[in-house]
């Protein structure tokens, strides 16, 4: 893959003024609804995925849709990153990526710490990617300009954001109680987001739930779109991408991967 917008590479050294201004450059040039190259109907994924063994020889198995998972870990202050394709239900290529750390942990500034080694990683795989999903935000965020944003848009691919925790917005409805499996709660602009007041900028999405939640229960997903897709297409691709995990397989088949290559 090549970088389309050097100028949105994350740089670390900014001010944290600068890193702002720079997040909402960024959601202004990102497209938050679809532009018709996504049909969530052709991500399905039926049954979990397994991570090869060794080396992937690189070989796309059709025309259908390259999704490509990215997570991130940290390993002796670096920042490693693994990049997964998946076509047809199989792995078709796959990179890591590593940066330095150079920034603490600070909410609303993920990229700036961990997209070096994203775009790293992203940079290694030579199969073209119809869609990122990307372990953290993409417009849930304070600027509309999650990671998922960031990296999309400097990649300028259609992308998604798939986070554990809510950083910011209000859900449509209370998430106090376990929700079944397969619900979808509008995520709402507030005042801490930079958009219209009930914006619907993502989702939660019980992507699976136990039998019995009132004994043991999986908290929701928060899904929203990064650039190329809207918030309706985004949950309605995790929800394809999913086979009985919380997790969208290209990013658990990622989380996977990052455990292994972080040492």
């Amino acid at each position: 893959m090549e970088v389309v917008r050097p100028e949105y590479l994350p740089d670390p050294a900014l001010d944290r003024a600068a890193m702002e201004a720079l997040q909402r450059a960024i959601a202004d040039d990102a497209r938050f609804e679809d532009d018709g190259r996504i049909d969530p109907a052709e991500l399905t994924i039926d049954e979990p995925l397994e991570l090869p063994d060794g080396t992937v020889s690189v070989s796309p198995a059709t025309t259908a849709p390259i999704v490509v998972g990215i997570d991130q870990a940290f390993a002796e202050e670096r920042a490693v990153s693994a990049a997964i394709a998946i076509q047809d239900g199989r792995v078709v290529d796959w990179s890591v990526g590593r940066e330095p750390l150079q920034l603490p942990y600070i909410p609303g500034l993920l990229a700036f710490r961990e997209a070096g080694a994203i775009v790293d990683a992203l940079e290694g795989l030579s199969v073209e990617p119809t869609l990122l999903v990307l372990d953290g935000s993409g417009r849930l965020h304070f600027r509309q300009a999650g990671i998922a944003t960031h990296v999309g848009v400097v990649f300028d691919v259609p992308a998604i954001g798939v986070a554990k925790s809510l950083l910011c917005g209000r859900p449509a409805r209370s998430l106090a109680e376990p929700l079944p499996a397969g619900t979808r709660v509008p995520i709402l602009a507030d005042d801490s987001v930079d958009a219209d007041l009930d914006t619907v900028i993502g989702h939660a999405y019980q992507s699976r739930q136990f039998s019995y939640p009132e004994r043991r229960h999986v908290n929701p997903l928060f899904v929203s779109p990064g650039h190329r897709i809207s918030a309706e297409t985004t949950v309605e691709a995790v929800g394809a991408l999913s086979a009985g995990y919380k997790l969208p397989e290209p990013t658990r088949l990622a989380d996977r991967a990052v455990d292994v290559c972080k040492d």
